[in-house]
């Protein structure tokens, strides 16, 4: 545990040290980039930071001290994070800053600690979350928006969004009195190929006219001439990327072709890397990265660690890579010196040593890593099938309305965000047998029910689009379709989900559909609603359940506090799930690599009270009987498992 005076003493010094000097006593700026000298100045003294990312919206609020004080641990002075907006304004024109959305906590938070902020404010942000952070609905509102590009569909959200956030960051800048270093314009927008420099001089003006003409800005880009010929940004600072084993001195050789004087700065240096369903862990080896890292550091740079501490895509967030479709997975433990869970690896402790021989040493009491406790066996009981769920009057409670239309709708213009939209028409006519049924596309991945029956899948990922089938008039039709997370790089992330294009069967288009959203964005009252159908199913779902909502709960053992745990979902398929009224992400054990889904103790209820574990299984559930319908809470973290060939 932590020393609580040591910490006490330790605070009030940063406080103190962040804080004394706020008002520069000749008015000028207190944080600005000297370029006769290749450095930094901070208060008119050479400056380097040492940073590390760590996404406010990937870690709950109640851990960000934990996670802060970890990284100061290290000898790291700042810390860096994008402005997620998607999550900010998720729905068009109402805002949230509140809980994990507390911006401006964070940044007081961090200062606590004595940690700068590198804020990248976007728009656009990447970060392996959906359609890169960008808000959905901005595609609902216009399906043909010129992303990232001057097009006036586009901006006008930008030129709303950045008045409503700008001005809660002007106060935390570091010229202002607070922690706020510099500030980076959009995001390696040189591996964007509309290269629209009206776009980027627009935002760069933006930004200064809410920020202040002596705020500092960046770009970040790759380390070659052809990213920088677009990334760069006239009045702001361009910074580069790279990973460890680079030539360090060549890596830097494409920034001096941009920025002939000035400092050095790798704006994300890779520890790790990131994951995809079905496809290996990444790992980065910790002795590789800590030798690049003294490197950069030899030669006066400034460094920011991508990342140091990843945490959690929860809910919806994660998102995936185009061509083919590669969907990334819950977990973003990005193989970082902090784990997902908070805990301290070999790497952490390497990074540790090499920042020590340019700074002095931490003098701050060790930080542990958490608690982690195996609850165990956790039954779980279905509730409602798959189908039954748009057929019962309860579930309404959670999901919207239906819609009906004639051709089938898109996620956009459902207006809908995450989760699946089941689609059902009736077949008019008699159909050969077999007939293909096809669709023009699909995002993501696509279950087709024939009568209520399973009779075949339909995947993005394979460009699995059709398949054979016997139809018949009256026959019911339903579609399944899941949006594992829009594209977050490249051209394609104006990707739409749902049904793309028309649906035919043999030569027929098929239409008169009605749409059953399941976005699942309301937890309090998909909570509500499975207490209300299984109250009234009772019984009636006792065995041989494959999809659909089921539910589990424990308590923890008298007389202990919650702990970290991680929810086992071995012998299940794919799907979601939720604690406590919290989507904790995707699950697809069957997939690989991750099998496991991280649960912060915070998100557990003490005892006596219920810790209640909503499912929904969207495959196959291992539920022969009822003694094989079960989860686990295990101590360890699975994310590195065997996946397909």
């Amino acid at each position: 545990m932590f020393h609580s005076v040591s910490i006490k003493c330790f605070i009030l010094s940063c406080v103190c040290a962040l804080s004394s000097s706020n008002t520069d006593q000749r008015g000028k700026a207190r944080f600005v980039i000297d370029y006769e000298r290749n450095d930094f100045l901070l208060d008119s003294k050479p400056f380097r930071y040492v940073s590390g990312s760590m996404h406010y919206f990937r870690v709950p609020r109640e851990l960000w001290k934990d996670r802060f004080y970890k990284m100061r641990y290290a000898g790291l002075n700042a810390v860096q994070t994008y402005i997620y907006w998607k999550g900010h304004e998720s729905q068009d024109g109402i805002y949230d800053f509140d809980g994990n959305l507390d911006i401006e906590a964070y940044f007081a938070e961090a200062s606590k600690v004595g940690l700068y902020v590198i804020l990248r404010l976007g728009p656009y942000i990447d970060a392996e979350v959906d359609m890169g952070g960008l808000p959905f609905w901005i595609l609902s509102n216009n399906p043909e928006a010129k992303l990232r590009t001057a097009d006036p569909s586009f901006m006008k959200f930008v030129d709303r969004w950045f008045a409503v956030l700008l001005p809660k960051v002007k106060k935390h800048l570091v010229n202002n009195g607070g922690n706020i270093l510099m500030v980076q314009v959009e995001n390696e927008y040189g591996s964007y190929p509309a290269c629209d420099y009206e776009y980027t001089s627009t935002l760069r003006d933006l930004v200064l006219r809410h920020l202040g003409a002596d705020t500092v800005l960046f770009t970040t880009d790759g380390n070659a001439d052809g990213y920088l010929k677009c990334g760069k940004i006239p009045g702001a600072y361009a910074t580069v990327d790279f990973g460890a084993g680079s030539d360090v001195k060549s890596a830097f050789r494409a920034l001096r072709h941009f920025e002939p004087k000035g400092p050095l700065v790798n704006s994300e240096y890779y520890t790790g890397w990131l994951d995809f369903w079905g496809e290996r862990h990444s790992k980065a080896d910790g002795k590789l990265v800590a030798d690049s890292l003294y490197q950069i550091l030899a030669l006066n740079a400034s460094v920011n660690l991508y990342v140091f501490h990843g945490g959690t895509s929860f809910g919806f967030m994660s998102g995936g890579l185009d061509n083919p479709y590669r969907p990334c997975p819950t977990s973003y433990d990005y193989d970082a010196p902090i784990s997902e869970a908070g805990d301290l690896s070999t790497k952490y402790y390497l990074i540790k040593d090499v920042i020590e021989k340019y700074f002095i040493a931490s003098k701050l009491p060790a930080p542990t890593n958490t608690t982690k406790k195996a609850y165990g066996k956790v039954q779980i009981s279905p509730v409602i099938k798959l189908m039954d769920i748009i057929r019962s009057s309860k579930s309404l409670v959670f999901r919207p309305q239906e819609v009906l239309s004639k051709k089938p709708l898109t996620f956009e213009q459902l207006r809908q965000d995450g989760g699946y939209v089941v689609y059902c028409t009736k077949l008019k006519t008699n159909f050969k047998d077999p007939s293909v049924l096809k669709v023009g596309g699909v995002g993501d991945r696509g279950y087709i029910y024939h009568n209520q029956v399973l009779t075949g899948r339909l995947d993005n990922s394979q460009k699995l689009y059709q398949i054979g089938l016997h139809g018949k008039k009256g026959d019911d039709l339903c579609i399944l379709v899941e949006n594992q997370g829009r594209v977050s790089y490249g051209m394609s992330i104006n990707q739409k989900k749902g049904i793309l294009g028309n649906v035919t069967l043999g030569n027929s288009i098929l239409e008169d559909w009605i749409m059953y959203p399941l976005p699942f964005n309301n937890t309090m009252k998909l909570f509500e609603a499975v207490k209300l159908i299984k109250k009234d199913s009772k019984d009636r779902y006792g065995r041989n359940v494959n999809t659909g909502l089921f539910i589990g709960s424990f308590t923890v053992p008298q007389g202990e506090d919650p702990a970290d745990t991680f929810l086992d979902m071995t012998g299940w398929n794919k799907g979601i799930a939720f604690i406590n009224e919290r989507n904790l992400g995707r699950y697809w054990p069957v997939q690989g690599p991750q099998i496991t889904l991280f649960i912060p103790s915070v998100f557990l209820n003490p005892f006596p009270g219920l810790n209640r574990i909503v499912l929904f299984e969207q495959e196959q559930a291992p539920c022969r009987s009822r003694s094989d319908c079960f989860i686990r809470l295990v101590d360890e973290h699975l994310i590195d498992t065997s996946v397909p060939e």
